[in-house]
């Protein structure tokens, strides 16, 4: 079974997430913002999701997992929890 190695920024609204997404751009740290303003209990680790296999996230998370490309930004992906930011570092 596949594995991956992902971080997120899980946000309320997609006006917040497309702002994230912009600091990232402009190479303001990931983790650092995951702690500041993100909602899931991962801004603890920065974000960082650890070892993620397939099916342990909602589906549209998943997707990007395991479908896009490696170390991008993704999203925001809107799921029932909120807007996220997806970064993908590793894949197997």
């Amino acid at each position: 079974m596949p594995i991956a190695m992902a971080r997120h920024i899980l946000v309320k609204t997609e006006a917040e997430a497309i702002q994230l997404k912009k600091r990232l751009a402009a190479g303001e740290p990931f983790d650092l913002l995951a702690k500041k303003h993100s909602t899931c209990p991962s801004k603890k680790r920065g974000g960082d999701l650890g070892e993620v296999k397939p099916g342990q996230m909602v589906r549209a998370i998943d997707q990007i997992i395991f479908k896009k490309p490696l170390k991008q930004i993704h999203g925001p992906v809107k799921t029932q929890f909120g807007y996220h930011l997806v970064q993908v570092f590793f894949r197997d």
